[in-house]
């Protein structure tokens, strides 16, 4: 369902691909996130999980951006998936007021084994794009979601 805004054909456009992407993406998450939910995670902790898988240790502040969460929200977080045993913390060598958060081993395990299955049920989602609209959806979400 689109727009009933009286508006302007760019403004009614502009509305229209707004709603169809809150939508689109409400659904989709919604439908991952029952996955994430039978193995007792939440969105950001699969998202911390998940880099810390591909791209190892990284400090709290590093793993805020990149799963774009605010300093309290990603200590929370974290705090939680310590208390589950996934991720160790411990102090940068570096720099002291900085926490460096890697995979416990069981976090290691766990995340190596979930993270194929969660990537079956996003490419199930994404099953009914072609592979150029993929990367066409890609490149629009990358454009969409770059600072101004």
């Amino acid at each position: 369902m689109g727009t009933h805004y009286p508006g302007t054909e760019k403004e009614k456009n502009t509305l229209n691909a707004f709603i169809k992407l809150m939508r689109a993406s409400e659904s989709v998450s919604g439908r991952l996130s029952r996955h994430l939910a039978e193995a007792n995670l939440t969105t950001s902790q699969f998202g911390i999980l998940e880099a810390l898988l591909h791209l190892g240790p990284l400090n709290q502040r590093e793993l805020g951006q990149k799963i774009l969460k605010s300093g309290g929200n990603i200590t929370f977080v974290i705090d939680n998936l310590e208390k589950s045993g996934l991720v160790n913390k411990s102090r940068d060598p570096n720099d002291r007021r900085a926490v460096i958060i890697k995979l416990s081993s069981r976090g290691k395990a766990f995340i190596e084994d979930f993270f194929p299955q969660h990537l079956e049920k996003i490419m199930e989602e994404l099953s009914v794009l072609s592979e150029k609209e993929k990367k066409s959806l890609a490149e629009i979400c990358k454009k969409l979601g770059l600072e101004k």
